[in-house]
């Protein structure tokens, strides 16, 4: 039985999506190769080398692809405007994101990104994203590409520490540590999404008040380890989370 067209969490115009087939053999050409990284089966394309430097340095020691929550968050440190290009079954999703706007174009939906299967994702290449363009003469955003769509990035952020494949710290936060919510952190537009509730939202405001280490968060009404990780992460990606090293509740 041949493949499916697209996959059954896909909307129906997703049909228009490049089948990986055809994307890797766009990827085979001599050009993209003269201009790409090997990076185990991820490939890094024309990048800024601090960036490159830093998403090597996040590659797993397995050789396998890069994790696309580290991608993001090398993304956002760097404040540099990237494009993955995401596979999921036998279609190929292509993200642009914006640092400094905190906006992401796909041909998605921000509806249909919250409704896939996300620890299906895996991420195929990184490249620079393409300059983007004025903003259009009725005051719309610029730069979208045909049949692109413009969204808030801070609500698939969220959902993709929540719910990815990713069940591990970022690089950047792990160790020994405490952790706290920034003063002043803007968690509104995962708020408004309808994705920070219930024991989420009692943590968030737990960690508003005082560090904790991971070892306390964990056990926390509605935690476990995986639990707590997941929205350290989470709050890492928003730029609302302090770390402190030397914190006495971490060296405790």
């Amino acid at each position: 039985m041949p493949p499916p067209l697209f996959h059954p969490t896909l909307p129906v115009d997703a049909t228009e999506l490049m089948r990986v087939s055809e994307f890797e053999r766009e990827q085979g050409s001599p050009p993209a190769q003269a201009a790409e990284v090997a990076a185990g089966t991820t490939r890094l394309s024309a990048l800024n080398p601090s960036l490159l430097q830093d998403l090597t340095r996040s590659l797993p020691a397995d050789g396998g692809a890069l994790d696309i929550l580290e991608a993001l968050a090398a993304a956002l440190r760097h404040r540099r405007a990237l494009r993955l290009h995401l596979q999921l079954a036998y279609q190929v999703i292509p993200l642009t994101v914006w640092p400094d706007e905190r906006e992401m174009q796909s041909p998605l939906s921000l509806v249909h990104w919250l409704a896939l299967p996300l620890p299906e994702l895996r991420l195929l290449r990184v490249e620079p994203a393409p300059r983007r363009a004025a903003p259009a003469p009725d005051g719309g955003p610029g730069g979208a590409e045909p049949a692109a769509l413009t969204a808030p990035i801070g609500p698939l952020l969220w959902e993709l520490a929540l719910r990815g494949a990713r069940a591990g710290l970022l690089r950047e936060i792990d160790g020994v540590a405490a952790y706290r919510v920034a003063p002043g952190a803007d968690l509104r537009a995962v708020d408004v999404a309808g994705l920070l509730g219930g024991t989420l939202a009692d943590a968030v405001q737990g960690l508003r008040r005082q560090a904790r280490p991971l070892r306390e968060i964990a056990a926390w009404p509605g935690f476990d380890r995986e639990r707590a990780i997941r929205l350290l992460n989470a709050l890492y990606l928003h730029g609302a989370l302090m770390i402190s090293r030397g914190h006495p509740a971490a060296l405790a």
